[in-house]
């Protein structure tokens, strides 16, 4: 039997005396892709921060339940850097760092201890082309990063995510500022990056979970409405009928 990449277990999250999440367990397979739709405010990105534990930045939260990666409670993992290193995070706003473009993707790998150059120019190279940007930026990779479109700083941003070479690739509504074309394009790469890592995909567009994910899970109020095939969560016929009105835009 294969270990799930993820194992989540009666997850509970509160901020302050609220709770946002109310004790869900699902699991990922290696290598998967998992859509997670929902409306605003349903704990989509709070779930994918519990996973690399960056939850831990913001005060006055509570969580219990378990979450593992690979097998492993990542709540015992004693370096965290570690889990944020396999756990990669690409955010709804590209936000990249003042530096070169260059510099943007091999910023990771230096503090990683990567010092040769030739090391640095091969990761630099590979991400951006796993990002679908190598061609579009190799002639000034001198450049400004922040200079660059939008559509190219979000690419950016995942080259950036890829340059630690994670395991799990967790995207929270990377298209919400980018257009149809760059949006597309991306969506090409993750076909391709998910035969090398497992992808969580939280996404305001719905269709784009049925276009990418193998199985989807419809979060509302931080509670699993339904989790299953894409196939069978788009269907006429999904297991709750609030799933039916979601994805077809009755409400939401």
């Amino acid at each position: 039997m294969v270990t799930p990449k993820v194992q989540v277990e009666n997850l509970r999250l509160s901020y302050g005396p609220k709770e946002v999440i109310h004790g869900i367990s699902f699991h990922i397979e290696p290598n998967e892709i998992l859509g997670i739709i929902g409306p605003a405010q349903s704990g989509k990105t709070s779930l994918l921060r519990c996973i690399n534990r960056t939850i831990e930045f913001t005060t006055n939260t509570r969580q219990t339940g378990t979450i593992r990666v690979d097998g492993e409670d990542v709540s015992q993992m004693r370096d965290v850097y570690a889990l944020r290193r396999k756990v990669g995070m690409v955010a709804p706003l590209p936000v990249g760092l003042p530096l070169s473009i260059y510099d943007n993707v091999a910023f990771a790998p230096r503090n990683a201890g990567v010092r040769q150059r030739a090391a640095l120019d091969e990761i630099v190279e590979r991400c951006l082309r796993q990002a679908a940007l190598w061609d579009e930026v190799k002639d000034r990779l001198d450049s400004l990063g922040t200079k660059l479109s939008g559509g190219q700083q979000q690419r950016l941003t995942i080259a950036r995510a890829l340059s630690h070479s994670p395991q799990i690739l967790c995207l929270d509504e990377f298209s919400i500022a980018i257009d149809p074309v760059t949006t597309m394009r991306i969506e090409d790469v993750l076909k391709e990056l998910k035969k090398e890592m497992t992808i969580i995909l939280v996404t305001n567009l719905v269709q784009q979970a049925r276009r990418l994910a193998a199985r989807t899970m419809f979060l509302w109020n931080g509670e699993i409405v339904e989790i299953g095939p894409t196939s069978e969560v788009f269907s006429d016929n999904p297991k709750d009928r609030r799933t039916y009105d979601y994805v077809n835009g009755i409400f939401g």
